[in-house]
């Protein structure tokens, strides 16, 4: 359903590199690049992520409320994708950790202020 989401940046080589970093653990790279943004997954088939420099010229801003939830398969993923964002300079939203019997997350800010988690569904204790 969902092809890509996208999210602002005021400096983009600086949001690569985060991105670029970021999204190895799990094993994306860069699908599309061009002059205002570059997108990242794991097949052209599945969603992607991209980041752009907005389209009217003006500045970047984080949407209060909107975020984007990258899907990993275990706790173990989410901890060390959670632990890498901070490490690359992302601002803690929610340390990872079980939110529920079934849904294990951690919440961050990229460079930007764009609101992100990564998240597994699964049984957790």
């Amino acid at each position: 359903m969902i092809g890509y989401a996208t999210l602002g940046t005021n400096d983009l080589p600086r949001a690569a590199a985060f991105y670029d970093a970021l999204l190895a653990e799990i094993g994306a790279k860069r699908l599309w690049e061009f002059d205002r943004g570059i997108g990242w997954g794991v097949s052209p088939e599945q969603p992607a992520l991209g980041i752009l420099k907005p389209f009217d010229g003006g500045a970047a801003t984080a949407g209060n409320g909107t975020m984007v939830a990258i899907a990993v398969n275990s706790p173990a993923k989410v901890d060390a994708m959670y632990m890498l964002a901070l490490k690359l300079g992302a601002k803690d939203e929610g340390p990872a950790g079980p939110r529920g019997p079934s849904f294990y997350a951690g919440y961050f800010r990229d460079p930007d202020g764009n609101k992100l988690n990564v998240f597994c569904s699964t049984s957790v204790e």
